[in-house]
């Protein structure tokens, strides 16, 4: 029997990045989505129910109080969902994360075999380190994936800077963890902590008492790496920055933000293979026709947004700032 796989995320007005996402996760063999969504505006949330009328996923309604933290309030909520609860493992990604699976034959599967063929053993967690894509110079938006406009990145080894190596764990659902946060698992009894094997992206076992949200230094990635397109273009970034974080929703989104993940350093195309491979999958998807005419409506509502937000007199300065560190870094 094929483990079962199942992706939770939280989205808001993320709708023209869907589809492509979506169907990049149903070619590497993930079973199904919980796709928990609040406040929409660009019907990000209708396209979640379409998903859900297809059986490709669950939609979640997660209305948050003012002040609380989307992600959080998801993280909380999806540990007692049935389909959660039923996976055999468990993945939270964002809809800016793509897995680029390094292997000749890439899925999540032969994935999981190869690293427990590597670690010598069945394992509990395993966790891969971003790697950050910028926006390379990419100033409008146009509806294209990600992978095949976003090619300049962050270099293999290192980090461009201190919150540029985060990571992100799948985890096998086998009752050790209690709590999960969005970049790894939580909440070990400690008289259990001894019995976890816990992997990187090269299949190397790691301290999971030294486990933290980001990679450190040593960090393999010979068969798999988190690839991130946390800016894509300046329009949508600024489309981002409007709508804010879901997890420290009081951080704003802005210069330093920038400064620490605009990364266009070296170049990236490898992951355009996996790409290819899901065209089958985004071919299927966007037949329906409900779900093609919510995407259009979804890309609407995003050149209307940018339009709008270009028109921000108070945003000049910030605007300006985009296009002056395009694919440079600011001076310190």
């Amino acid at each position: 029997m094929i483990d079962r796989i199942v992706v939770y995320t939280t989205m808001k007005n993320e709708g023209p990045f869907m589809i492509d996402w979506v169907a990049y996760y149903l070619s590497l063999g993930v079973d199904h989505f919980l796709i928990y969504t609040n406040n929409c505006d660009d019907g990000t949330d209708l396209i979640a129910k379409r998903l859900e009328d297809l059986g490709v996923a669950t939609h979640i309604d997660n209305t948050v109080r003012p002040g609380q933290s989307p992600q959080n309030t998801m993280l909380r909520r999806v540990r007692r969902h049935p389909r959660f609860m039923d996976a055999d493992w468990t993945f939270c990604l964002d809809v800016d994360e793509y897995l680029n699976i390094r292997l000749p034959n890439p899925s999540l599967h032969n994935l999981l075999e190869k690293l427990q063929d590597t670690a010598a053993g069945p394992f509990d967690v395993a966790s891969f380190a971003w790697k950050i894509f910028g926006c390379g110079g990419v100033e409008d938006f146009i509806d294209a994936p990600v992978t095949e406009q976003f090619f300049l990145c962050d270099t293999e080894q290192g980090f461009y800077s201190g919150v540029a190596g985060g990571l992100k764990s799948i985890t096998r659902n086998n009752g050790l963890f209690t709590r999960y946060g969005p970049h790894r698992p939580k909440g070990v009894a400690p008289e259990r902590m001894a019995e976890i094997r816990w992997v990187d992206g090269g299949g190397q076992l790691l301290d999971p008492e030294a486990v933290s949200w980001r990679a450190k230094a040593g960090y393999r990635h010979d068969f798999a790496r988190l690839h991130h397109y946390v800016t894509r273009s300046i329009g949508s970034f600024l489309v981002k920055r409007d709508r804010g974080k879901t997890n420290h929703i009081h951080d704003d989104q802005a210069e330093t933000y920038w400064h620490n993940m605009n990364a266009n350093l070296v170049e990236d195309r490898s992951i355009l293979p996996l790409w290819r491979q899901a065209l089958i999958e985004k071919e299927r998807l966007m037949a329906d026709d409900c779900l093609a005419s919510l995407h259009v409506r979804a890309c609407s509502w995003h050149e209307r947004k940018i339009t709008d937000l270009y028109q921000r007199p108070d945003w000049k300065e910030f605007r300006e700032f985009l296009y002056r560190f395009r694919t440079g870094r600011p001076a310190r």
